[in-house]
């Protein structure tokens, strides 16, 4: 078995053990990459000399006696939105071309000290502002989107270059490509993972956070970038707290919220019969349910774009007036009709916010945790990215796939992606675990008790084997 096709617990072991050595990992994720990324084009820059240099790092301290923990000598994908010291760090734009930071990301820096390796820069939507990733295809089909914004990351995840990566999530940009290239994305509490040194595409929605293969691989992850740093005025000071304590705690007696509404309206029926399937797997495991109505529907998708749109163009402001031929079409139309949203439009989008965020928390005052489909639809093929409903309504990919993940950019709570099995067509799909604040550890130890009862852990896609060696 190549290093690339274990688990990352395994990987650790062996790694700590030295059974394996971190060359030999990386050169693994290197060949995958060289096999496969012309087909797939996850990767912005694939860092080649970097991560070697960084294994030979990680093995020499192995060697002396100084293993870090279970991330020393794994490779990772990091966004491209993600400042790297020395390394181009583009936001898959032309405007960015050629953009090289001098410091890390505060994220960046965590991982380092981790003993993470670094094998490339994962391509996102232009600037994260979008939910198809146009520069890159999924594994499991070729001629379908990965999701984004971060879907370079999950597509190198999902074909096996990578153990592991990092995200950004802004409307469901981690959890979107998760389910849609079949891993686990996490989406942290707003303010537990610092962004200092990430291009942030709305100021007070921006999550950074990890995807992974499994459930177990996202706490390590979480376990090294959950800090505080004063680079980010919304970085939040806690007590470091091990992820991983509930994995194997259970589920028996936890209250599941299950959504009547907005969850379940427009969806489409394999996503449904996965997501009513998962709730039976939690209930058989002694969980209880309790129905509940997500409140203020009628508003969520307008508190989301009056937000989040002209937060974006005042961060791009500069440049639209400087350079804006060098975005997109798509990217620079939708900072130009951020422009036109007033102020007080704006304004009254964040006090509804504040209503939104109680009524929230009231609703969940009857339940531990809320169950809901991840995205309303596999994949959409790459050519012509929308869904066609039975009923002839047709919904286009970024709006659609946003639907679902937005309550949760709007309220910071947390919320985590479980794979949840493949439709008829062979198409992965998602299940959403979203929690009340900084219960991270409890979402994780659902998601890794759904694991533990099922066969739906994050698998690499068929295309993977292809590269095997």
């Amino acid at each position: 078995m190549q290093p690339r096709e274990m688990t990352m617990v395994d990987l650790a072991t062996a790694i700590a053990q030295r059974e394996i050595s971190p060359r030999e990992v990386v050169e693994s994720s290197l060949e995958c990459i060289e096999a496969l990324e012309p087909q797939v084009g996850a990767f912005a820059t694939v860092t080649a000399d970097h991560a070697r240099a960084q294994a030979v790092a990680a093995e020499k301290d192995i060697v002396a006696g100084r293993y870090r923990g279970p991330l020393h000598g794994i490779p990772i994908a990091i966004k491209d939105l993600i400042n790297t010291a020395g390394i181009p760090t583009t936001s898959s734009s032309q405007v960015r071309a050629g953009y090289v930071p001098e410091d890390d990301a505060a994220v960046i820096r965590s991982l380092n000290s981790a003993g993470a390796v670094m094998v490339g820069k994962a391509h996102t939507h232009e600037f994260a502002f979008g939910a198809t990733t146009p520069t890159t295809r999924n594994p499991w089909d070729l001629s379908r989107i990965p999701g984004g914004s971060s879907g370079g990351t999950a597509a190198a995840i999902a074909y096996g270059a990578v153990h592991a990566g990092l995200g950004s999530d802004t409307g469901g940009s981690i959890r979107i490509p998760a389910a849609l290239c079949g891993t686990v994305g996490l989406k942290p509490t707003y303010g537990l993972v610092p962004r200092t040194g990430v291009t942030s595409l709305s100021w007070s929605l921006d999550h950074v956070g990890p995807l992974t293969r499994n459930v177990a691989d996202a706490a390590f992850i979480m376990n090294a970038i959950a800090t505080y740093d004063g680079g980010d005025p919304a970085s939040v000071r806690r007590p470091s707290e091990d992820y991983a304590r509930l994995l194997s705690s259970g589920i028996e007696g936890m209250r599941i919220g299950v959504p009547t509404n907005w969850f379940t309206d427009y969806v489409d029926a394999e996503v449904a019969s996965a997501t009513s399937a998962g709730i039976e797997v939690l209930l058989s495991l002694g969980a209880e349910i309790v129905e509940v109505e997500i409140p203020m529907t009628k508003h969520l998708t307008a508190m989301e774009w009056a937000i989040m749109m002209p937060e974006a163009s005042a961060y791009h402001r500069k440049a639209m007036r400087s350079c804006p031929e060098l975005f997109t079409e798509e990217t620079r139309q939708l900072l130009e009709v951020g422009e036109t949203i007033l102020a007080t439009d704006y304004v009254d989008a964040l006090r509804m916010r504040q209503l939104f965020k109680a009524a929230w928390m009231d609703m969940m005052s009857d339940c531990d945790v809320l169950v809901a489909p991840s995205t309303f639809a596999p994949a959409v093929p790459a050519e012509n990215p929308v869904y066609e409903f039975p009923d002839g309504r047709v919904e286009a990919a970024t709006p659609g796939y946003v639907r679902l993940s937005l309550p949760m950019n709007l309220t910071g709570l947390p919320s985590l992606q479980i794979p949840c099995g493949l439709n008829a067509s062979g198409l992965p799909l998602g299940l959403q675990i979203m929690g009340k604040p900084f219960s991270e550890a409890s979402l994780l130890g659902v998601g890794a008790a759904y694991e533990a009862a099922t066969e739906n852990v994050g698998l690499i896609a068929p295309l993977g084997s292809l590269a095997a060696a």
